[in-house]
C-alpha cells in the first residue's frame, strides 16, 4: 500500500510538472504573438494596398507606413508606379484600394476619357510646376525658334501653358477652355517658340534635347533636380488647385480603413515630415 502511494505521489507531482511545462510555452507563444506597448498585432492590422508615383508620394506613404500605420491598425502595401496611366488602370480593376499621385484637374480629365467612378479625399501636398533649361541661366535669354517640351496630357499640359504664360514667354488665345492645349497658342505670343508635347515622365530625361521644358514636381525631384533652386520658373503654391490626394472607388469612400489613411496623412507628424525633408519648398503640405 505504501509502495502504491508513492507510486500515486510521484504521478501527481510528475503531471503537475508537465502541466506547468506547457501552461510556460503556452505564456511565452501568447507574449511573442502579442503587439508591443501602443501597437496593434500584425493579425489585427487591416491591410491596404496603395498605388504611389515613387517621389514624393512614395516617400510620405513609406513614412506614414513606418511610423503611424501599425498604431492605428493598418498594414500598408505600397506600389510604385512609373507613369500616370497605370495607378488609376489599377485602382478601376481592383488591384489597388487606394492611389496616391495626381490632382483634381488631371483626375477629371481621367474621368472623362475613362469614365471611372472615383472618389477623392482633401489634399496633402503640392509640387510646384517648374521650367527647366541645361541651356539658358535666366528664362529672359530665350530667343524665337526655341523649343520646349510640354507634358502630354491634358490636364499637366494646361497647367504648364498657364505656367509659360505667366511667364510672359508665350500668349493663349482666349477661347474660355479651362485646359487649353498647344492648338491655342496665340500668333501675336511674344516669343516665337515650338512647343512639343511628351510623356510627363519623359520630360526630365529629355531636358537637354530641349531649350526649355516644364516639369512635374515628381519628376523633377526624382531626376535630381531641385524645384526652387533649379526652376527658371516655379508655381506658387498659394491657392493652388493642384494638391495631390489619394483617391479609392466611390464604392469604398466611406471604407473605415481608407479613412483612417487619409487621417493619418493629414497628421501634424505628416505635415512636419514635408517640410523638414523637402525644406527647400519644392514639396509642400497642402493642409
Amino acid at each position: 500500500m505504501r509502495k502504491s502511494y508513492r507510486m500515486a505521489a510521484l504521478a501527481a507531482v510528475a503531471a503537475f510538472a508537465l502541466a506547468g511545462c506547457g501552461n510556460e510555452a503556452d505564456q511565452t507563444a501568447q507574449t511573442d504573438s502579442s503587439p508591443g506597448a501602443g501597437e496593434t498585432g500584425t493579425s489585427e492590422l487591416t491591410k491596404l494596398t496603395v498605388g504611389v508615383s515613387p517621389v514624393p508620394h512614395g516617400d510620405i506613404l513609406r513614412f506614414v507606413e513606418e511610423n503611424l500605420a501599425a498604431q492605428a491598425g493598418l498594414a500598408i502595401e505600397i506600389v510604385d508606379y512609373q507613369d500616370y496611366i497605370l495607378p488609376n488602370t489599377a485602382l478601376n480593376e481592383g488591384d489597388l484600394d487606394a492611389n496616391y499621385f495626381q490632382h483634381q484637374p488631371y483626375l477629371d480629365s481621367q474621368v472623362e476619357e475613362f469614365g471611372y467612378d472615383f472618389y477623392a479625399y482633401d489634399g496633402v501636398h503640392i509640387e510646384p510646376l517648374g521650367v527647366y533649361s541645361d541651356k539658358l541661366a535666366d528664362i529672359s535669354e530665350l530667343a524665337d525658334g526655341a523649343v520646349i517640351g510640354v507634358s502630354n496630357d491634358p490636364a499637366n499640359q494646361a497647367r504648364g501653358l498657364r505656367l509659360l504664360e505667366q511667364a510672359g514667354v508665350i500668349k493663349l488665345k482666349d477661347t474660355g477652355s479651362a485646359n487649353p492645349t498647344i492648338a491655342d497658342l496665340a500668333e501675336d505670343t511674344p516669343v516665337k517658340v515650338e512647343l512639343v508635347q511628351i510623356e510627363p515622365k519623359l520630360l526630365a530625361v529629355n531636358l537637354p534635347d530641349f531649350d526649355l521644358s516644364v516639369i512635374n514636381g515628381n519628376y523633377a525631384i526624382d531626376a535630381g533636380l531641385s524645384p526652387s533652386k533649379d526652376a527658371l520658373v516655379l508655381e506658387s503654391g498659394t491657392n493652388n488647385p493642384y494638391a495631390n490626394f489619394l483617391v479609392t472607388r466611390t464604392a469604398d469612400k466611406d471604407n473605415a480603413a481608407l479613412a483612417k489613411l487619409n487621417e493619418l496623412l493629414h497628421s501634424p507628424e505628416v505635415k512636419e515630415f514635408i517640410g523638414a525633408t523637402w525644406s527647400d519648398g519644392s514639396v509642400i503640405a497642402a493642409f
